[in-house]
């Protein structure tokens, strides 16, 4: 090969490589880091206000709207709003961050938890954190849902036979269709993972690295799930009445029947105890079978108590409002005895409490509770066929002649839009704090035990011997509020698991 050649074929290669180093030149500051996608919501400005809130004013807190998106896989599509709060720590000097909080649910309003949850801090806790509350999407002020239910609650039990879960079926059925009706497919985006997110971009324009945090049943599932999601960005998080992560959704409804029959024999017992007074019975069991007899008596013609008509699909539901916690066995001997002098024809005018549970379970309300069932429907899938419910529903009735239908009946999430995403699997070694009773009626004992597990980071203290659902701020006790106080001061978990007792 001449020297003119080589010299001609080493410029033409050159001349390629320079081509091609432009082209990537070139490609490189067309690939350049996309815009954010969620620049619009992160960088947003936040203007605080009065919360117009009796318990959040006289705080000190303010209020703000967040906006995010609905589904943010679509974050140009729509939005809605997030209301939230915020109670300063009340040491600048020592201030370490924000700590945020769910009350449980799903669909419980959070807004002015944290006025609750403060009053249980340390004065170096309280000096260390600005207080985040926030109605989760979907509840309260945060762009609700309401779906017009004609009666305020999605759950309720299947009642003494064929017929009456015949007509429980139908119930659920048409709360489902209410819902699709009012909302469609944006039903599907209101779900714990969304939520998640919520937090995250809430978290984000507080100016905060991480967050620290407090819930209580449901919202331990999502403290759960924002750990998963963004560990990295997961603080102090105490989880009080732990949810089972592997089985929210009917596996967790289904383990309240077990859980609140055994209350239910602690309270019998105590009003056995005080039959003189309330004349259910003198022992447990002659209690109980009260029970069951006016249940049954509800079902063959509803009870009318007051200005409302109880029948065996809501007629359990008034010992399983009040079964979460031992201080309430008096009121609960008093509305059932109301029922019982209601069923003897007696003319009856039921208490606030217990007008309050019956408004609830048979009449429209301004606002009903379908926003807890859109996030667990949004959640989790459940079995569709009616069928597998009430094979389970017979064959928890001899164990759990009060509870079994109850937890195991069909609801609204049988007959709802699949969710959007798969459930998070939860199981990490990012540190919690898990605080549980031995005796909880909603989110058992052996749920706790399962979210230590799953958190293998985590340390759990049992509160024994209590029915108790939702301790701090709710059923003091030294042992479980020191270890609480003791993790958010200073950060350090429990070198082992332990077991407090009832002061």
């Amino acid at each position: 090969m001449t020297v003119d050649r080589r010299r001609k074929r080493k410029q033409r290669t050159i001349a390629v490589l320079a081509a091609v180093t432009g082209v990537l030149a070139g490609a490189g500051t067309a690939v350049a880091a996309p815009a954010d996608p969620l620049a619009r919501f992160s960088q947003q400005e936040l203007q605080w206000k009065s919360c117009d809130d009796p318990g959040l004013d006289p705080a000190g807190a303010q209020c703000a709207d967040v906006t995010v998106p609905l589904n943010y896989a679509e974050p140009q599509g729509r939005t809605i709003t997030m209301a939230i709060s915020r109670i300063p720590a009340t040491d600048p000097a020592q201030r370490r961050g924000i700590m945020m909080s769910n009350s449980g649910g799903p669909g419980g309003p959070g807004l002015d938890f944290m006025v609750e949850v403060g009053s249980g801090l340390t004065p170096q806790g309280r000096a260390a954190y600005d207080l985040i509350g926030m109605d989760p999407r979907g509840v309260g002020r945060s762009t609700p849902i309401n779906c017009g239910w004609p009666r305020g609650f999605g759950l309720h039990s299947a009642g003494v036979d064929a017929g009456s879960f015949a007509e429980s079926v139908a119930m659920q059925s048409e709360l489902a269709a209410r819902c699709a009706t009012a909302y469609g497919d944006a039903l599907q985006h209101y779900n714990t993972r969304n939520t998640a997110r919520d937090m995250d971009v809430i978290r984000g324009l507080l100016g905060a690295d991480r967050i620290s945090y407090y819930g209580t049943s449901y919202g331990t599932y999502l403290g759960a799930v924002f750990m998963q999601m963004f560990p990295e960005r997961s603080d102090r998080f105490v989880l009080d009445s732990s949810v089972d992560p592997h089985r929210y959704g009917a596996g967790m409804l289904r383990d309240m029947g077990p859980a609140n029959e055994a209350a239910l024999d602690l309270w019998a017992d105590w009003a056995a105890g005080h039959d003189g007074e309330f004349r259910l019975g003198a022992t447990r069991d002659q209690v109980r079978a009260t029970l069951v007899k006016l249940i049954e008596r509800a079902g063959r013609d509803p009870i009318k108590v007051g200005e409302y008509l109880l029948d065996d699909h809501w007629l359990p539901m008034v010992p399983y409002v009040g079964l979460d916690d031992p201080r309430k066995y008096e009121l609960i001997a008093t509305q059932i005895r109301q029922i019982a002098d209601a069923a003897e024809g007696k003319t009856v005018q039921p208490g606030p409490e217990l007008t309050t549970i019956l408004a609830l379970v048979t009449e429209a309300l301004p606002r009903d509770s379908s926003a807890q069932m859109a996030i667990m429907c949004g959640d989790v899938g459940v079995p569709r066929d009616p069928s597998w419910y009430w094979g389970n529903i017979e064959a928890a009735r001899a164990s759990q002649p009060v509870f079994g239908a109850f937890s195991n009946n069909i609801t609204p999430c049988a007959f709802w839009a699949p969710p959007a995403e798969a459930p998070t699997a939860v199981g990490n070694s990012s540190p919690a704090l898990i605080v549980q009773s031995t005796g909880d009626t909603r989110t058992t004992y052996g749920a706790a035990q399962a979210m230590r597990q799953a958190l293998s980071g985590s340390r759990m203290v049992t509160l024994q011997d209590v029915p108790i659902h939702a301790i701090f701020g709710r059923y003091p006790n030294t042992c479980v509020y020191g270890a609480i106080n003791s993790y958010f001061d200073t950060g350090v978990l429990p070198e082992a698991d332990y077991s407090c007792r009832v002061d």
